[in-house]
């Protein structure tokens, strides 16, 4: 077994520690009425996105979702939360350090050895769910199942769910296609975003995300007896019908979207092992990217850390 495939069938029990943890770590999280934003690399940062639209529509306050390295500056918020496993990405230590003493932040990682414990006013340590595999899945799961907990939209169903995705075989067929198309709505476009790019990582599969609603204004062009559409939440009423005109197999997600994106991790494992490939060791990536100055004093060089244990 690899250790994606180890990391990713432990889910269940990590998201329903995390969601019993929540009010242990509340003052170190987003309070009712905070302006915040929430930024991440990579996974992290399609994490803040579903977190974000999540913490919106509770009905908490205004919460945006950035790139560590895309942030606005010129806007005012009263917390910033960053998502970051390894704890030593470049850009949102950057970030950190640049709104100390102006703007309160947390950081919500999986190693406490590492610089972030410095950076950050608060610190939110989720050693349980850190990684050996580079390819991220239980770390970031079960920091948005932590943030989903704390808005009090968790519950045991969630990792019922989970197990059930681990459980019960993939669509027939969903290997063999050859491009792959992941849909969301509303918090589930983070969790699109995600699924693409797990592919992307663990299989170098062809894969694309988009708003559920958009696939129809063009995307939906490319879409064959070769490609495979999954929906991750609720389908709008008709797609489905118009992606199966087109040859394409519709995936619908009937589970928690959540857990939904465990079967995306499955497939990905899935496909990587028929083409020949290591899951854990996607190429040109490892668990942190630190970047290094070059002679004009401009990121440059790319220093990758020992995988132990594995991105972002």
């Amino acid at each position: 077994m690899t250790h994606v495939e180890d990391e990713l069938s432990s889910q269940p029990e990590c998201w329903t520690r995390a969601a019993a943890d929540a009010t242990e770590h509340k003052r170190a999280l987003p309070a009712a009425g905070e302006r915040v934003a929430i930024v991440g690399c990579g996974t992290s940062w399609f994490m803040a996105q579903s977190a974000a639209a999540l913490r919106e529509r509770s009905g908490q306050g205004e919460t945006d979702a950035f790139a560590a390295s895309e942030f606005p500056h010129g806007r005012a918020y009263d917390r910033v939360v960053a998502l970051t496993r390894s704890g030593t990405t470049t850009e949102v230590l950057g970030l950190l350090d640049r709104l100390r003493g102006r703007t309160r932040t947390t950081a919500i990682t999986a190693d406490p050895r590492t610089p972030v414990m410095e950076s950050a006013d608060d610190v939110v340590v989720l050693a349980y769910a850190d990684e050996r595999s580079v390819v991220q899945t239980r770390f970031a799961t079960t920091a948005l199942t932590l943030l989903r907990a704390h808005l009090g939209q968790h519950t045991d169903a969630v990792a019922a769910d989970a197990h059930t995705a681990l459980a019960d075989p993939l669509p027939a067929g969903l290997t063999d296609r050859t491009q792959f198309t992941f849909l969301g709505h509303g918090w589930t476009v983070g969790l699109a975003n995600e699924a693409g790019l797990k592919m992307r990582e663990a299989a170098r599969a062809w894969t694309e995300s988009y708003p559920a609603m958009e696939y129809r204004h063009g995307p939906i062009s490319i879409a064959s007896r070769t490609t495979a559409t999954w929906m991750l939440g609720e389908a709008p009423e008709g797609l489905a019908r118009q992606v199966r005109e087109t040859g394409a197999l519709w995936v619908a997600g009937g589970l928690d979207p959540l857990a939904e994106l465990v079967r995306v991790q499955r497939l990905a494992v899935a496909v990587a092992t028929a083409r020949g490939l290591d899951p854990d060791r996607p190429r040109h990536l490892n668990r942190s990217v630190i970047l290094t100055p070059d002679a004009d004093g401009t990121p440059g060089s790319v220093a990758h850390p020992s995988p132990e244990p594995g991105s972002r």
